[in-house]
């Protein structure tokens, strides 16, 4: 199944309190519950003000259908193509 990065831009998100973190994160979650094994979240990158999200989806339409029913917003939806890391070298 691909694999999709979504980036969310949400001023301030990096200085989010633990509490609030674990609030989203259950949101996310009851929103996969809902849509079913069809979508899977990996895991997500907080910067100051965007977070980079990894999920497993059939297609960016689940993502933004995700990202609708949770109120993150899904900014940009791109299909993961490939992995490149120091072990791509050797």
């Amino acid at each position: 199944m691909p694999k999709f990065m979504i980036e969310r831009e949400i001023p301030g998100v990096g200085d989010m309190s633990h509490e609030e973190r674990q609030g989203g994160a259950r949101m996310s979650n009851e929103v996969i519950d809902k849509l079913g094994e069809q979508i899977q979240w990996v895991h997500s990158y907080l910067t100051q003000n965007k977070f980079y999200c990894v999920y497993i989806a059939p297609n960016a339409d689940i993502i933004l259908q995700h990202a609708e029913l949770s109120g993150f917003p899904a900014d940009r939806v791109e299909e993961v193509k490939g992995l490149l890391d120091a072990t791509t070298a050797q």
